[in-house]
């Protein structure tokens, strides 16, 4: 009788689509591709994953020192104030989070939901914010909802909203018109393409009168759409706007 080796060998052979499928299922990290029980593995979540101190109104990575407070502002929003009383940030836009980040935006890697959901969650709690009255995820335009399928803000605000046991209102805030990709423009244009693309959703005002919101957004760079979205619901009268995104994105030299 052959061994196990042996019988193995005699079996035919898999198409490799379908060996990346049996992998998948039977729980293989998204990063180091080694056999784990949770999407990312431990190693890697240690090893990509670690808390950094951040700028509690933009989410930029600060250079850590024992003596700074908890919440500290980069030069930037001590110049200019983004309209957020927070925000939070769990992961730096670089490896290997960008590169998963894609993969659920534009992929339909919707199996990543969960763990990044996870990461948010624990950066929220190591934050200590104030539970909000509902989340609000960054609407997409038609056109770009109908080509993926989804929204993938409002994919993580469902994930979070289930944990945290928070109303997610997707149709709280509405966008006007589809804008041009941001990837490509400078601070100040990113700024003047989002300006005027999102309004409160006018038979709802009074939900938004005196709450307290977190807009969700998958990455902030220069916070431009996250922040026009905060200005919208500051401007129907919320009370206090956080701002809550997965990965933000490092300065440029850093």
């Amino acid at each position: 009788m052959p061994s196990s080796l042996d019988a193995r060998a005699l079996l035919p052979s898999r198409p490799p689509f379908v060996e990346r499928v049996l992998m998948r299922c039977a729980g293989q990290c998204a990063i180091c591709r080694s056999w784990s029980e949770r999407r990312v593995c431990t190693d890697c979540l240690g090893r990509y994953a670690t808390p950094a101190l951040r700028c509690h109104s933009c989410g930029l990575r600060l250079p850590s020192s024992p003596t700074l407070a908890r919440r500290v502002q980069c030069g930037r929003c001590l110049k200019t104030p983004p309209p957020v009383e927070r925000c939070v940030a769990a992961l730096d836009y670089q490896f290997p989070w960008d590169t998963l980040l894609q993969r659920f935006k534009y992929h339909l890697a919707l199996d990543l939901r969960e763990v990044l959901a996870e990461r948010l969650l624990q950066a929220l709690e190591s934050a200590g914010v104030s539970a909000p009255d509902f989340i609000v995820p960054v609407p997409l335009s038609g056109q770009r909802l109908q080509e993926r399928g989804y929204n993938q803000a409002h994919e993580i605000a469902k994930s979070l909203g289930r944990r945290l046991r928070l109303r997610v209102e997707p149709e709280l805030v509405l966008r006007l018109r589809d804008t041009s990709a941001q990837a490509q423009l400078d601070l100040d244009a990113r700024a003047a393409n989002v300006r005027g693309a999102f309004a409160a959703e006018p038979t709802r005002l009074a939900e938004i009168k005196g709450a307290r919101a977190a807009v969700l957004d998958d990455v902030l760079t220069t916070g431009a759409t996250v922040f026009e979205v905060a200005r919208v619901l500051r401007q129907a009268g919320a009370a206090e706007v956080q701002a809550w995104t997965l990965a933000r994105t490092p300065e440029p030299g850093t």
